[in-house]
């Protein structure tokens, strides 16, 4: 029985036997930025670094993944903050004088070196200006500057949000739950999570906006009812497309598509992305009809992603909320929407039968004024690649005159280079969309130095 792309979506992805819920979980089926390279999570923690500074370093830092797999981004956030704790140093981020993260990490995950690649130029106060001696101690007489401060270590507290059960080898400092937690302090961040709430689907016809229909089993698509009047009021303001536009002879004019619908992928619509890919494929890949024009024939309907975006951020009490996702904003809507699937490394059409994954793209400005008017703080809207060169990753190559005085160095920096140009390349991860949403605290700088 044809059922909305709402509840196909929610029972296919989080039911009892849904995608997120059941199996070994998505780093099997597509590559993020977490999985991408250890660069990621190392750029983040200069972002908690600069969260904590402008919290004045509280007690308890709260570190909140939303939608967290099975803990990959924590793990590799608690290593970092472990390790840098152990060595005893402090790092200074922006001009502060010091903190408490215990060591410059550069991006490739290993300590900052000179000669480095994947960083760009540093910054008077930054980790890689400070010195062991110059941070520790004014003198050897004076106090240390931060000597009555606990460590970030001891103060930061791991929080992953997931529907599927807790791993069994997770540290358990690691907190599991369901739901996203009140009174947060310090950052909380969704990255890839907001493209997997489900959603409505619509198409436009000869008399307006109507809901997509989706026969669960097999993904053929019908067209149901006119849309209600909250999703149409989203519609006109996100996602306008004039009625009587040009269009309009290729509008579904009954039941079905006409004729000339896509028909290859068993649906009714057709996939909105012909399935490719023959590795481990980044959701981010191009493939998808960018063609923008008044003439919308097929929508995807964000209301239900601003509820959730504003109700994480409701959950902060003072911090940072950061939505990572691919998206578009409202001058470039996709003519037929985004709505794919992901299974064993491959693109798949989306049948939401719960054996794949399904997923669509971000209203990443729509989800934006939903988070500010929550947090009464103006957002920061920036691409992947301005968002981690502002933390220190660029992707550049190494000198090349390190080959020569250290071999072994210049092909660590270049392996380290290569991983972040992926995260950087625009034209993959790097067209990643950053939506940095403070509640109560100075924003950070969104963009490089």
């Amino acid at each position: 029985m044809p059922i909305t792309w709402r509840d196909a979506m929610s029972q296919a992805l989080y039911g009892p036997d849904g995608f997120f819920v059941a199996g070994t979980g998505p780093a099997d089926h597509f590559r993020t930025s977490v999985h991408a390279s250890p660069a990621f999570a190392t750029a983040l923690l200069r972002l908690l670094t600069q969260v904590d500074a402008a919290l004045g370093h509280p007690p308890r830092l709260d570190v909140v993944d939303v939608g967290a797999g099975r803990g990959e981004l924590l793990l590799a956030l608690r290593r970092l903050v472990a390790s840098a704790g152990s060595v005893g140093l402090t790092v200074g981020v922006s001009g502060e004088p010091a903190d408490s993260v215990g060591l410059a990490v550069g991006v490739s995950g290993e300590p900052a070196h000179s000669g480095r690649s994947g960083l760009i130029p540093t910054w008077a106060g930054s980790p890689e200006t400070l010195t062991p001696a110059a941070v520790v101690r004014r003198s050897p007489d004076e106090p240390s500057l931060v000597a009555d401060r606990p460590s970030l270590a001891e103060r930061v507290r791991f929080t992953a949000v997931e529907y599927a059960d807790r791993p069994e080898n997770l540290p358990k400092d690691i907190w599991w739950t369901t739901e996203i937690p009140d009174g947060i302090t310090g950052l909380l961040l969704a990255t890839e999570w907001l493209d997997n709430v489900p959603l409505d689907v619509a198409v436009k016809t000869t008399d307006g906006w109507r809901y997509v229909l989706v026969e669960p089993s097999t993904g053929v698509e019908t067209v149901g009812g006119p849309v209600d009047a909250a999703d149409l009021d989203w519609l006109t303001t996100w996602w306008p497309g004039p009625a009587g536009s040009r269009g309009a002879d290729r509008a579904v004019t009954g039941g079905r598509t006409s004729p000339d619908a896509t028909s290859g992928s068993g649906s009714g619509f057709g996939a909105a992305r012909p399935a490719q890919g023959s590795s481990l494929t980044a959701r981010s890949r191009p493939g998808c009809p960018e063609t923008h024009s008044s003439d919308y024939r097929r929508a995807e309907i964000g209301r239900s992603r601003d509820a959730a975006w504003a109700d994480a951020v409701r959950r902060i009490s003072r911090g940072l909320a950061v939505a990572v996702d691919y998206g578009h904003l409202r001058e470039g809507r996709p003519v037929d929407g985004t709505l794919t699937g992901f299974r064993g490394g491959r693109q798949v059409p989306p049948v939401p039968d719960g054996s794949s994954d399904v997923t669509a793209h971000v209203a990443m400005d729509s989800i934006a004024s939903a988070g500010a008017a929550v947090a009464r703080c103006a957002y920061s809207l920036v691409s992947q690649r301005e968002a981690l060169r502002a933390l220190g990753a660029d992707g550049g190559r190494p000198p090349l005159s390190l080959a020569g005085t250290d071999p072994a160095g210049y092909v660590r920096a270049l392996a380290a280079a290569s991983a972040v140009a992926e995260l950087t390349d625009p034209a993959g991860l790097g067209g990643h969309l950053w939506l940095r949403q403070p509640v109560g605290i100075g924003l950070p700088p969104a963009v490089a130095r």
